[in-house]
């Protein structure tokens, strides 16, 4: 409503401007003519004016305060557009990622992390610009039609000519490079995202890359879609901006052109010089109202695609589970039970798990084996509720999980991945991830610490909990990333913590330390582990062997080995 309203008052501000024009020329170049209008005679005498000379000073302040009146109106138009727009933009920005992260786990794994970075961080911002140029379009348009309306007063006939050939002119040029702004967008949209995914795998991969000398090989990857990006981008300035100096050639010419007919007229160039000096003033003001409408209607167009891909994203739907108030987190005190579970990521794909039977009692040690493929990982997702059964039910303590349930389910479980996650933070702030730093427990960080066996390395540092594990923990070793993973699942107070491959990248020794770490947890958690090797189960209570998505065997280590001959036979080969 200010924005409009800021449009209407600004538009008036420039026909008061332009109006004031007329007779300040007059009364420079023919101050009797001015003086014997009815108008500004009365006004004349009102004021105690008798002669034509005493016009000019009071005509000169008006015509400066209408010039800066319209100019203060512009600019804080321009200001309050800006507001609107980059207001928005944060908003919009803000709903995309909001929306993104509450996302379903299953569609985080089928998408590309490039395409929702690119849209965030690039998209977003031509959305934000394609707002700013709408707002910039309608006060043009605004402004345009004020301008055309004094011009009118002005002198008709001239004023159809000048606003008919430069809107004609800019109109031929926004037909010819209408398809080329919109191609130009879509090579945009596209590129920007695979220029995030070559930073992301280049300097993801950093280590490689250095080892096996691959700079060259990632610059190119990373040139084949940044010179197209940049060109493109270029390409659109051009389109955008180079109208302009034709345009104002265009206008001289007119002016000229005008001039001489008007000079052939009765009263000579004398008598032309208002109406020369009014038209002079409204092509300057014409001409850049429209080259700002062009350039604005030329960003829309360039940005479009960028556009439909940030609306895409914010119409991504928002799972009702994932948005219900957070319940506090369900107490294991019982079982978990798999009934008859089958899942597929879709109709199109195979059965992943197909008829998982098994239930879990708490405070047990479970460990998963199988072969790759076998849907150990998917198992424990489902678990987590990181996916939802296709058919069949997850059962906790005799209720399935499912609607307010799978949040406060969530609650109760802590993951410790293979790759742990580590941010550029302190090691507090690692444990306690998520957590504000103002907020952190440090009673419960120092006492994960010490269950996880990593609080006398910690300790041993100069700067203890306060220091830097570096970009992804590349300060630690390995091993140390493990327990500090460790560490931050039991700071989440958990009552089902789950390794998925955690000690996978281990060598045996550090293995053994975290194994050691995870066997010294609190008999009342229930452990759940996905083991790469046979010797990382051997203290499990159970030990369960997937095989096609389905329960194959199931008992202790020692059990197995008796029973079971694709166990000995994983065994023989680990051996």
């Amino acid at each position: 409503m200010m924005v409009s309203g800021l449009m209407l008052v600004s538009a008036f501000a420039e026909i008061v401007s332009l109006g004031a024009v007329l007779p300040f020329l007059g009364v420079l170049t023919a101050p009797e003519r001015v003086f014997s209008q009815p108008i500004v005679s009365a006004l004349s005498r009102a004021l105690g004016i008798s002669t034509a000379d005493q016009l000019v000073l009071p005509l000169t302040l008006v015509f400066v305060a209408a010039a800066l009146l319209a100019g203060a109106l512009r600019m804080l138009l321009l200001w309050a557009s800006t507001k609107l727009a980059f207001g928005a933009g944060a908003d919009l920005s803000m709903e995309v990622y909001r929306r993104t992260l509450y996302q379903p786990y299953h569609v985080h794994v089928a998408r590309n992390s490039s395409e929702v970075i690119s849209a965030i961080t690039s998209k977003v911002g031509a959305a934000v610009q394609v707002l700013y140029q709408l707002l910039t379009l309608m006060s043009s348009a605004v402004l345009l039609l004020a301008i055309t309306l004094a011009l009118l007063v002005m002198n008709p006939v001239v004023a159809i000519l000048a606003i008919g050939g430069f809107g004609i002119a800019y109109g031929a040029i926004t037909l010819v490079s209408r398809q080329r702004l919109r191609r130009n967008g879509m090579r945009i949209a596209k590129e920007q995202t695979q220029v995030i995914k070559a930073l992301q795998e280049g300097l993801g991969g950093i280590r490689d890359v250095l080892l096996d000398g691959l700079q060259p090989v990632y610059c190119e990857i990373y040139s084949r879609s940044d010179l197209p990006l940049r060109r493109a981008q270029g390409n659109n300035i051009f389109i955008s901006g180079s109208p302009r100096f034709a345009m104002e050639a265009m206008g001289m010419v007119l002016i000229a052109a005008l001039a001489y007919g008007l000079s052939r007229q009765s009263g000579g160039i004398s008598s032309a010089l208002p109406i020369l000096g009014a038209l002079a003033l409204g092509a300057q003001r014409l001409l850049p109202t429209l080259q700002q409408g062009y350039s604005a209607w030329a960003s829309i167009s360039g940005n479009h695609s960028s556009l439909v891909d940030t609306i895409q994203l914010l119409e991504q739907p928002m799972p009702a589970a994932q948005t219900l108030l957070t319940r506090l987190p369900l107490v294991l005190r019982h079982s978990i039970r798999f009934d008859d579970v089958r899942f597929r990521y879709n109709e199109a794909s195979a059965w992943v798990l197909n008829g998982l039977s098994l239930s879990i009692a708490k405070g047990s040690r479970v460990g998963f084996i199988g072969r790759t493929g076998s849907g150990k990982s998917t198992t424990l997702d489902l678990l987590m509720g990181l996916l939802l059964p296709t058919e069949g039910a997850l059962v906790v303590d005799g209720e399935p999980i499912s609607g307010a349930r799978l949040r406060a389910w969530q609650g109760a479980i802590a993951h410790v991945p293979q790759s742990i996650y580590l941010a550029d933070a302190t090691i507090a702030e690692n444990i306690a991830f998520g957590v504000p730093r103002e907020a952190i427990d440090m009673t419960r960080v120092k006492s994960a610490a010490q269950q996880a066996q990593i609080a006398a390395f910690v300790e041993s540092h100069p700067e203890s909990y306060g220091a830097f594990v570096g970009e992804r923990g590349v300060r630690l070793s390995g091993g140390q990333r493990q327990r500090i993973g460790i560490a931050r699942a039991l700071y989440k107070s958990a009552s089902v913590l789950v390794f998925d491959e955690a000690t996978s990248a281990l060598d045996n020794a550090t293995e053994q330390l975290v194994m050691d770490a995870i066997e010294g947890l609190d008999r009342n958690l229930t452990i759940l582990l996905i083991a790469h090797r046979l010797s990382t189960v051997r203290r499990c209570d159970m030990v369960v062997e997937l095989d096609g998505g389905r329960v194959a065997a199931q008992g202790t280590y020692e059990q197995l080995m008796a029973s079971s001959v694709s166990f000995r036979q994983m065994s023989h080969v680990e051996s």
